[in-house]
């Protein structure tokens, strides 16, 4: 079972590598952080933003290619927790199917901040990061 999340809070810290974003349950009380890299934190914080860079930077490479093979950014699933990491899936929408592709967090939330995409996150994921 999927639950809805929402990005719920951002952490620079531009002395180290390891940035945090923290996802929280939409309709509950539950959260958990994601440590990522800091080209990743700045790439979902521009985009959440609005920023536009002078030239397109990877998640705007592959958001423009996904709209211009016709493909849709339906959702985005924080499907598991394996060893302190966690795995992703984009769920996109091509020609009345679905097609997951396999993704980091990171990248998933950087490629779906700009359009609003809807963030989920396995109940079990919910569950292991909990205890």
């Amino acid at each position: 079972m999927e639950m809805e999340a929402e990005l719920s809070r951002i952490i620079i810290n531009e002395m180290s590598d390891q940035q945090i974003i923290v996802l929280k349950e939409r309709h509950g009380h539950r959260s958990f952080p994601i440590v990522i890299g800091i080209v990743e934190i700045f790439a979902i914080d521009r985009r959440l933003k609005g920023i536009t860079p002078p030239r397109p930077m990877t998640h705007d490479l592959l958001a423009d290619v996904i709209e211009n093979l016709g493909a849709r950014i339906e959702k985005i699933v924080i499907n598991d927790l394996r060893h302190h990491t966690f795995y992703a899936k984009i769920h996109l929408s091509l020609n009345g199917r679905t097609v997951e592709i396999d993704s980091r967090p990171s990248d998933a939330i950087a490629l779906g901040a700009a359009s609003n995409t809807p963030i989920y996150v396995a109940e079990h994921v919910f569950e292991k990061t909990s205890q």
